[in-house]
């Protein structure tokens, strides 16, 4: 039976939010981190991976529940781990070999011991020669293996990784995922266990063993999935297909046993916005129209060499709006999503303008806000106060603009920076003209 290095039990993190209300980011989260495995974060944006990997090393203390390190709850940072983050985080004025001492300077390493395990580290994630040299002097590429390296010196229990490939090209990132199975296969690699938060699906099914499935809003976790296959992985093989088609149904569908109402009831909190300009959403309505009203989610993203956090958001505003529909990781055109593509620009206009007053749950109250106004015009801050009871004030902010951004194309209101106020468009027939005549 496989060590249980780490336990998370029924962990829930909740932050305050700018009107004083609670925002939850995780929800009862329980999983374990077991030695000989590479386990994945996954999911889209706001399921809250990166706050539960800094959770599980301690760098913030849960609201509810237990991380325990060898059966030891937690009481501050997690002695068992050590992080690779997305940015790189060195310092600077540091060259590569004090960058990869740092760690056990902190633990009061003796000198000759620290610069023998930190030669070591670069030796082994390849960058024997630059121990003198800066960060300013390296690639990405090679700043990230800086990172690699200075938490593998301190041969962790646990590697923790938080996107560590995302900030790279495609074929940097490849090549150091390559590099990095290479060490996991042999004896050399100094940790046991390895949990790696990612937002890209092949990368999870190419790097893991099991793959943690995060929902979103707050995050929990909607499914586990194992990853039975030998490495190196094949991407062409028809068992990996299998699994990232899977894991993109489940990232896109339904969750049985949570209750998410249709757009045309919802509320503004319990259907956001998509991050999704009107641009992008057309874009990928029309991609999916000019391949006969279906195509395979894998393979789009693939072509369009999209990340999730790229193209979800355009797949929940398309059929948010009712343009697509979605299941088993497949898109397909809806009547009216054909309508709107294949229409000249001004029907084209006006069906994104039923659509969305009707099925995008912000703009539906922005407009019946407008409607019963004296003038057909409210102060943003009216609305930005009532987002703030469900959203951080940035996520209140960009729920804003995103409904903004769709209701001036659509011609349904527009905003004034000057003014700070959202007046009804008189084309959209929200107020009578006596009423915008008086404004």
């Amino acid at each position: 039976m496989q060590d249980n290095l780490i336990t998370v039990d029924r962990v829930s993190k909740s932050f305050t939010g700018a009107a004083g209300d609670e925002l939850r980011v995780l929800d009862e989260i329980t999983l374990e981190l077991r030695a000989g495995e590479i386990v994945a974060l996954l999911g889209r944006s706001g399921s809250g991976k990166s706050t539960l990997l800094r959770t599980i090393a301690g760098l913030i203390s849960p609201t509810g529940g237990t991380v325990r390190y060898r059966g030891t709850e937690l009481n501050g940072a997690n002695p068992g781990t050590a992080m690779v983050f997305q940015s790189f985080a060195l310092m600077p004025w540091l060259t590569v070999q004090d960058n990869v001492e740092l760690g056990l300077a902190a633990q009061g390493v003796p000198v000759a011991q620290r610069r023998e395990r930190a030669l070591a580290a670069i030796d082994l994630i390849g960058l024997d020669g630059f121990e003198s040299a800066y960060p300013k002097e390296l690639s990405g590429g090679m700043r990230q293996r800086v990172g690699f390296a200075r938490a593998l010196v301190l041969e962790p229990d646990v590697l923790l990784m938080d996107e560590p490939f995302s900030a790279l090209d495609v074929l940097t990132a490849e090549n150091l995922r390559t590099e990095l199975m290479s060490l996991w296969a042999g004896q050399k690699f100094p940790t046991k266990a390895v949990c790696i938060v990612t937002h890209n699906i092949e990368e999870a099914v190419l790097l893991a063993d099991r793959v943690i499935v995060l929902g979103a809003n707050p995050g929990h976790i909607r499914a586990e999935v194992t990853v039975d296959l030998d490495r190196p992985r094949d991407r062409k093989s028809p068992t990996f297909e299998a699994l990232v088609d899977r894991l993109y149904d489940l990232l896109t569908g339904r969750e049985a046993d949570r209750h998410e109402p249709e757009p045309t009831v919802a509320t503004p909190t319990a259907r956001p916005l998509p991050a999704a300009s009107v641009g992008g959403l057309a874009g990928l309505v029309e991609i999916v129209h000019a391949r006969g009203g279906r195509v395979d989610l894998p393979d789009i993203a693939a072509d369009l060499n999209f990340e999730i956090d790229d193209l979800l958001p355009l797949v929940d505003a398309a059929t948010m709006l009712g343009f697509v529909e979605v299941e088993g990781g497949d898109l397909t055109l809806t009547t009216v999503g054909k309508d709107f593509t294949t229409a000249d620009i001004q029907r084209s206009k006006q069906l994104f303008a039923e659509q969305a007053r009707h099925r995008a749950p912000l703009v539906r109250t922005v407009c019946r806000a407008l409607a019963t106004s004296a003038d057909g015009s409210l102060r943003a801050g009216f609305f930005l106060d009532l987002l703030r009871r469900g959203f951080s004030a940035a996520d209140a902010q960009r729920q804003l603009d995103t409904a903004i951004d769709w209701a001036r194309y659509g011609e349904l209101f527009d905003y004034d920076t000057d003014t700070d106020r959202i007046t009804a468009d008189p084309a959209a027939g929200l107020v009578p003209e006596t009423q915008l005549r008086s404004h």
